[in-house]
């Protein structure tokens, strides 16, 4: 097993990366999320999507 990481430590320094930043972004969408700032500003008369509003 060591020598497979030795031979691809590119790939999983990459691979480590990769799901740190997946992790974090998640992370952030599930905080945001619920904290209510989930992309709805509730202004609904400049939004195109106000027909469809759950405010």
């Amino acid at each position: 097993m060591l020598s497979f990481i030795k031979a691809n430590i590119a790939t999983v320094i990459v691979l480590v990366i990769v799901a740190l930043l997946v992790f974090l972004a998640i992370r952030k969408i599930v905080k945001d999320k619920k904290s209510n700032k989930g992309g709805c500003s509730h202004n609904c008369s400049g939004c195109p999507y106000s027909n469809n509003c759950n405010k």
